[in-house]
């Protein structure tokens, strides 16, 4: 299982999709250097990407700075606090009944490191709150998974739209079919897209 540990790692992954796919070759003309993009493992990330989940980047960057400020980003002080506790900090009902359950989950976050992809996608959706995007999500940032990819993702798929010159954007199913072709760079890939995201829209689309 091939994971991504520095810059050099996701170059060679570009170089190799460039190489192969001249959309993605145009692309990187166009952003330049990717960004790395790892980040810690363990409950903090887990509980920042629910909080991600159907709202703008902005927003989820300012509803996770007020719980870091509130110390409300650790599983322990999550078990803790009230709904009043969380609410305040901009988190609505559900996700406030989200992140009790990932802290009451316990998940066994060091075992995550040695295990598959699908293995850690199929053992995080079990809790209430983390479908397959969170999961993805995880797997390729705080993991560092290389052959993973977010079909699910509304900015991929509006990238790959423009830049693959599709009718239309692609439907979760059919884009997981289509990014089968990056492997074994679907984060890679998945970052170039982003990257090209941003370019296209001047906004970024990942927190």
């Amino acid at each position: 299982m091939r994971i991504i540990k520095s810059d050099a790692c996701v170059a060679e992954g570009a170089a190799s999709l460039a190489s192969k796919h001249p959309e993605f070759a145009q692309a990187l003309e166009q952003t330049g250097p990717l960004p790395l993009r790892l980040k810690p493992d363990g409950f903090g990330e887990l509980f920042s990407a629910i909080i991600s989940q159907q709202v703008s980047v902005a927003s989820a960057q300012a509803i996770w700075g007020r719980l870091c400020a509130a110390g409300l980003d650790q599983e322990i002080a999550v078990q803790k606090a009230t709904d009043d506790d969380l609410r305040a900090c901009g988190l609505s009902r559900q996700k406030i009944r989200y992140g009790k359950a990932l802290a009451d989950a316990q998940l066994d976050y060091l075992a995550y490191r040695a295990m598959s992809s699908e293995d850690v996608i199929t053992d995080l959706v079990k809790v209430p709150g983390i479908g397959r995007w969170t999961a993805e999500i995880y797997a390729m940032f705080s993991l560092g998974h290389a052959d993973v990819f977010a079909p699910g993702d509304l900015a991929l798929q509006e990238a790959a739209k423009v830049l693959f010159d599709l009718k239309d954007r692609p439907k979760e199913a059919p884009f997981r079919e289509m990014a089968q072709a990056w492997s074994p760079w679907q984060s890679v890939a998945a970052r170039i897209l982003w990257a090209y995201y941003r370019v296209i829209k001047e906004r970024e689309g990942i927190r």
